[in-house]
């Protein structure tokens, strides 16, 4: 069995990162719905890869890519916003692997102060996963969030570098 990793994305994944992110059960909880067609995705990831505190990252486990998070530092503030997101066909357990993982990168490699997040409110899953990682809700944006039919909240979570607390056999 090979540990788990964070590794760079390269354009060698942008194929299975797309195929990921349109899958309905991803799709139904970002802000943008639509599903992404492969030039669209090509012309983000060449955006995203030239902005300088933008960290587009794979997490592999057992050796095999199975989920996508990304980091995005504003200017030289040690806080960054985080988002992720699994394959549909992630081994069980996956999201908390990958969530340490960022998190130990975040905290570690980055040295940051804080990693935030943004979830929408009817997302049950995530808001349990971040709570479970050790987030803070700090704040709860009343429909926020327009999909074209529906308003939504968006809870605020923040997780500051001193709560932080990695697991054993992690750096």
């Amino acid at each position: 069995m090979m540990p788990d990793r964070l590794r760079p994305m390269q354009e060698d994944d942008l194929e299975a990162v797309l195929a990921w992110r349109n899958h309905p059960e991803v799709r139904r909880y970002m802000y943008t719905r639509h599903e992404i067609g492969l030039e669209e995705h090509c012309r983000w990831f060449a955006h995203a890869v030239a902005q300088p505190g933008k960290h587009l990252l794979i997490f592999e486990a057992d050796g095999r890519p199975c989920g996508f998070a990304n980091l995005t530092q504003h200017g030289t503030d040690p806080i960054a916003d985080w988002g992720f997101y699994l394959a549909p066909d992630a081994p069980r357990g996956a999201g908390q692997r990958l969530g340490r993982a960022v998190l130990a990168y975040a905290f570690d490699t980055l040295v940051l102060h804080k990693l935030c997040g943004e979830v929408l409110a009817h997302n049950e899953r995530s808001l349990r996963f971040h709570r479970r990682l050790g987030f803070e809700e700090e704040g709860r944006l009343r429909d926020q969030h327009y999909d074209g039919e529906h308003f939504y909240a968006v809870v605020c979570f923040g997780l500051l570098r001193h709560e932080w607390q990695p697991t054993a056999g992690e750096p």
